[in-house]
């Protein structure tokens, strides 16, 4: 069943058509002229009741964030302000209160001023506070940004944690892709304003990840790389006297050919592969490289 319905979605903009100069500053000052931007062009999609979905747009998300917590006091006054203000049962607020301060690393925390807490001290207290109450939908925008890696690994582990536990719907925009690859099912990828794919991550992943990035460490080199590959459809990122890193296809050619041909120039001592990660292909699809997501804007629903 569905818990969120978007039909023809439309939101415009009005921007100021700047001139240039002191003249066209005074112009604008006196009389600003003003043009219409289509920011979102009549999209259409469905969530389902306990989904995890990562929204994602080319300049990834906006900075939204609105705080829960009062900066004056005590973040155990901040919880106890939200439990009253959303009526939480005594017994349901303390069972999460527990819960939250182990999951989150909270003990010491809850007794501190808000203001008085770094960066990542607040955003964990802030995710605490969003999920308080049980909500049925969240929407996370920015939830790990300017964190360091485990504060990040916690928050992550923490959303897929509740979600499982009590089936909550979260949508999540965020700069940083590794929240939407280590949390996500589902993504809805946004171009100009249109949606050009909407399904399964790993599914995406699958289609649109095919390639595969090899770093071989070589010694004993005789010629350059470059032009004494005989396999075709590979691209060389890197060639050093001692590294050679290269992109391929592996529906093109295999890992035991590109090691056939690299070891008629040189020796190889060792290996490191990386398959495609979500950020690397979006960087691909905004650069025009998939052209077939971007020409078919119903592509990621035809697939699903």
């Amino acid at each position: 069943m569905s818990i969120i319905e978007v039909k023809n979605l439309v939101k415009t903009y009005k921007i100021i058509e700047k001139e240039e100069g002191m003249l066209g500053y005074i112009k604008n000052l006196i009389k600003p002229k003003h043009k219409e931007f289509e920011a979102v062009k009549g999209i259409n999609f469905k969530i389902k009741e306990g989904e995890l979905v990562g929204y994602i747009g080319e300049n990834g998300a906006v900075f939204g964030q609105k705080t829960q917590l009062w900066w004056d006091l005590p973040v155990i006054e901040s919880f106890r302000l939200i439990k009253k203000m959303y009526k939480i049962p005594e017994n349901e607020y303390r069972k999460n209160l527990k819960k939250f301060t182990e999951l989150l690393d909270l003990e010491e925390l809850l007794e501190k001023q808000v203001k008085n807490l770094s960066l990542g001290q607040k955003m964990r207290c802030e995710i605490a506070a969003t999920f308080l109450h049980n909500p049925k939908i969240v929407y996370l925008d920015e939830p790990t940004i300017g964190l360091d890696v485990l504060v990040k690994e916690n928050i992550r582990k923490f959303i897929k944690d509740i979600n499982k536990e009590k089936n909550t719907t979260v949508i999540l925009t965020t700069h940083d892709l590794k929240d939407i690859e280590d949390v996500c099912d589902r993504i809805i990828l946004l171009d100009n304003g249109q949606i050009i794919y909407d399904g399964e991550k790993q599914k995406f992943k699958d289609t649109y990840g095919k390639y595969i990035i090899a770093e071989f460490i070589t010694a004993n080199k005789k010629e350059k790389a470059e032009n004494n590959l005989a396999v075709n459809n590979i691209e060389i990122l890197e060639e050093t006297e001692n590294k050679l890193k290269i992109k391929f296809s592996h529906e093109e050619t295999t890992i035991i050919n590109l090691m056939n041909e690299i070891s008629k120039i040189c020796d190889i001592e060792d290996i490191h592969m990386k398959e495609a990660e979500l950020e690397d292909i979006l960087k691909e699809i905004y650069k025009g490289v998939h052209t077939d997501v971007k020409n078919n804007v119903d592509l990621g629903k035809n697939a699903i």
